[in-house]
């Protein structure tokens, strides 16, 4: 005789067959009872803690199961290591809780974000977009009306001619740098980046299955790669190099003529050239402040709302890219992202107005005063800066006699020695590389001068 059975005993024996589930008789553990996470500082790498998850009931099954407390994750997430940055602001966060009534509140020179919010022109366009209902998803290469206003940026700004059709407008400059691996990177290819640097884009080189090779950098090439040195650094798996002008920790630009080498060498191997001009922008020095679109289309450019145009938590970006290689962003980013943010677009288009271009410029040269202001606090501290930055609002300075000083070692532990007698938050050096970074920490001036006055006398008591 043959007996038949209902689709839902079916699904409860296939489930049986598994071995990840096994069937119990107990009842589930309640949400509240079960192991919390738990929190260790940075650089302790815990034991993962594996929590029972729910055993539902299955249909005709007669019992619950349980779903084996094993979570495999993936080796590509564990190649990413944590970013220290946030890691010292999250510290930071905490520690100012407990002065903030105290004569010495906390001041945060650690985390790169201008001080200065959207000027009112993109603020009222952005309510306007909201109160219009203006807020459907765009096409994923951006408005085009935006595309537009930037293309004519770089023609003002820049006298360069960047065709609309070759900007792609993304959801900041990470996705921007994201889309730019997936779309560039196969599996084992190696990407030549300068040591230090910006720690999230070996990360994007790494999630698109790709390998980032830190070449040392020295103040005297100004904490940038050399065509010489990709030439010695490239091999049968280069696939091209990644590059930040100005760079994030040191503020520093590539010469020009340097930058022209460089894509020399990359051209004459068939590589490819990436390079982060998020900080192009916030330039002090006509020597340095020209984009690497100038040189050639074959320039993959990475640019972003959040530095020069003060909309950091916009999420708005753009990328630059070579004509044949728009349709391929395109597909990854309908994809990945559908848009970026349809309300930040509209806003944004309110960026390149007179108004708020001269707002723009005032802050820049308020940035600028900053460092000429702080820099040589700085060197008269004990706390030299090797390069004078040429943009962004950094200052990578050496601290191992400040160290001594404190009687710690290390930009590591000089960092929190700093945060905890003079409660000043800076960044050490560990995120961004492992050549000397260990010797240096960042100052952001991203702060008012009022601030930074301040944080020069709690660094003379400190260090007196």
């Amino acid at each position: 005789m043959r007996w038949h059975t209902t689709a839902p005993q079916r699904a409860a024996q296939r489930l049986l067959r598994r071995p990840r589930l096994r069937p119990t008789t107990r009842p589930a553990r309640p949400a509240e009872a079960r192991p919390a996470t738990r929190l260790h500082p940075p650089g302790h790498r815990p034991r993962r803690i594996r929590p029972s998850l729910a055993r539902p009931r299955l249909p005709g099954a007669g019992a619950s199961f349980r779903i084996s407390p094993v979570m495999k994750f993936s080796t590509r997430a564990d190649r990413i290591e944590p970013f220290y940055v946030m890691e010292i602001a999250k510290a930071a966060q905490e520690m100012a809780r407990g002065c903030a009534d105290s004569d010495t509140p906390m001041i945060f020179l650690n985390i790169g974000q201008p001080d200065f919010t959207a000027p009112p022109l993109v603020q009222e366009a952005a309510a306007r977009a909201v109160q219009d209902g203006a807020t459907q998803y765009t096409p994923a290469l951006g408005l085009p009306q935006l595309r537009e206003r930037i293309s004519h940026w770089y023609a003002q700004r820049f006298g360069v001619d960047v065709p609309a059709r070759r900007i792609v407008v993304t959801a900041g400059a990470s996705a921007a740098l994201q889309l730019a691996c997936l779309a560039t990177i196969d599996a084992g290819d190696e990407i030549l980046m300068p040591d230090p640097s910006y720690p999230c884009n070996r990360h994007f080189v790494s999630a698109a299955e790709g390998r980032a090779v830190m070449v040392p950098t020295t103040a005297a090439e100004r904490y940038q790669l050399s065509a010489d040195k990709v030439e010695a650094a490239w091999n049968a798996h280069t696939r091209g190099v990644l590059l930040a002008s100005p760079s994030n920790p040191t503020g520093t630009s590539i010469a020009p003529a340097e930058l022209r080498r460089i894509l020399d060498v990359v051209r004459a191997r068939g590589g490819l050239t990436i390079i982060d001009e998020i900080y192009l922008g916030l330039s002090y020095d006509a020597a340095f402040g020209q984009t690497a679109l100038a040189l050639g289309e074959d320039v993959i450019s990475i640019n972003s709302f959040s530095k020069y145009f003060n909309m950091t938590g916009w999420r708005l970006g753009w990328m630059v890219v070579p004509e044949a290689m728009v349709p391929v962003v395109e597909r990854v980013a309908q994809n990945l992202f559908i848009c970026a943010s349809t309300v930040s677009q509209r806003a944004a288009l309110a960026c390149f107005e007179p108004e708020s271009i001269a707002e723009y410029e005032r802050r820049r040269a308020e940035f600028k005063a900053r460092r000429d202001f702080f820099i040589p606090a700085l060197e008269a501290l004990g706390l030299p800066v090797p390069v004078q930055p040429d943009g962004a609002f950094y200052a990578w300075a050496d601290c191992r006699a400040a160290a001594a000083r404190l009687g710690v070692q290390g930009s590591w532990d000089f960092a929190y020695a700093v945060m905890e007698r003079a409660h000043l938050a800076i960044t050490p050096g560990r995120d961004f590389g492992t050549f000397e970074t260990a010797d240096f920490v960042r100052f952001s001036t991203a702060n008012s001068m009022e601030q930074l006055q301040e944080a020069v006398r709690r660094l003379q008591r400190l260090l007196a």
